[in-house]
C-alpha cells in the first residue's frame, strides 16, 4: 500500500500537476493539505479514478484524503477540543481496515504573536487526539503538512530559522512528545541522518540549491509501524513549472493480508 501527503498548495490552479503526479506515482492513499477553497474538482478526481473526502474552506486551508478506486469512509472532519475552530485543517478516513488522519497544522508566524499561540493550542488538542488512537490499538497513521522542522538535520541553515514558528523549541518540543507516545516518524526511521526536504520556498532558486525544508511528516502508530518498508520524497514534481512548494512525501506499507 503506498501512502502520500502532498501540500498542493491551491487545489484547482495546480490540478493539472496532482493529476500528472498521480498518474505517475499511483499512490494508493494520498492526503492533501492547503486546498485554498470551497470547491472540489471531484469529476476530474473521479476519472483519475479515486474516491475522495474533503472539507475546504475559501482562501486558506482545506485537507482532502483521495483513495484508488474505492470511496474513504469519513470518521471525522475536525480535530475535537474547540468547537469553536472552523479552520479546515483535520479530516480522517478509514481506508483497507487503516485509519487516517489528514492534517494542517497552523504555521504560527509571525512568532510570538496569537498566531503562534494558536499553533501551539491547536498543537496540544492534536497531541491529545494522538493519545486517544493510540489507545483504540489499531493501525492509524498521522500525516500532513505539520509546519514543523523536528531538528537542525531538517532544515537548510538552521541559524537562520530560529526564531521562525516552524523551528521555535517550543514547537519542536510539541513534535517530540508527540512522536515519544510511541508514534513512528516514517522518514526519519527509514533515513536517521539524511535532509530528506519536502519543501523549498520559491524565492532564489531553493530547489535548484537544495535549500529546504523538512515539514511534511508520516506518523505511524504501533500497530502500523512495522509494516513500513519504504519511505521517500518526490522531489521531481516540485521542478515542474507553476508548481507547489512542497514536493510529495510517500510510504509503502506490507499490510497483512488478513487486515485488507
Amino acid at each position: 500500500m503506498k501512502i502520500a501527503t502532498y501540500n498542493v498548495n491551491g487545489i484547482n490552479g495546480r490540478l493539472d500537476i496532482l493529476l500528472k503526479w498521480l498518474k505517475e506515482d499511483k499512490p494508493d492513499i494520498v492526503c492533501l493539505q492547503e486546498l485554498k477553497s470551497t470547491s472540489f474538482p471531484k469529476k476530474e478526481i473521479d476519472r483519475a479514478g479515486y474516491g475522495a473526502v474533503w472539507q475546504g474552506q475559501k482562501s486558506w486551508n482545506g485537507v482532502a484524503i483521495l483513495a484508488k478506486g474505492q470511496e474513504p469512509l469519513l470518521t471525522r472532519r475536525r480535530l475535537p477540543g474547540n468547537p469553536d475552530d472552523t479552520h479546515s485543517r483535520y479530516i480522517e478516513a478509514a481506508i483497507n481496515g487503516v485509519l487516517i488522519g489528514c492534517l494542517y497544522l497552523p504555521n504560527g508566524n509571525p512568532a510570538p504573536g496569537p498566531k503562534f499561540d494558536y499553533k501551539l493550542q491547536w498543537f496540544r488538542r492534536l497531541q491529545d487526539y494522538a493519545s486517544e488512537l493510540l489507545d483504540l490499538e489499531v493501525p492509524a497513521l498521522l500525516i500532513g503538512d505539520f509546519n514543523v522542522i523536528p531538528t537542525e538535520l531538517d532544515v537548510y541553515k538552521p541559524e537562520r530559522w530560529l526564531d521562525d514558528a516552524l523551528f521555535r523549541p517550543e514547537v519542536r518540543r510539541a513534535y517530540a512528545d508527540l512522536v515519544g507516545q510511541g508514534w513512528t516518524d516514517a522518514v526519519r526511521h527509514l533515513h536517521p541522518k539524511e535532509p530528506m526536504f519536502s519543501f523549498w520556498k520559491y524565492w532564489r532558486n531553493s530547489f535548484e540549491r537544495d535549500a529546504g525544508l523538512r515539514i511534511d511528516h508520516v506518523l505511524l502508530s504501533p500497530v502500523a509501524a512495522p509494516w513500513l518498508k519504504t519511505a521517500s520524497v518526490r522531489r521531481n514534481p516540485r521542478s515542474w513549472p507553476h508548481t507547489s512548494d512542497h514536493a510529495p512525501v510517500i510510504i509503502e506499507l506490507d499490510v497483512p493480508q488478513e487486515r485488507l
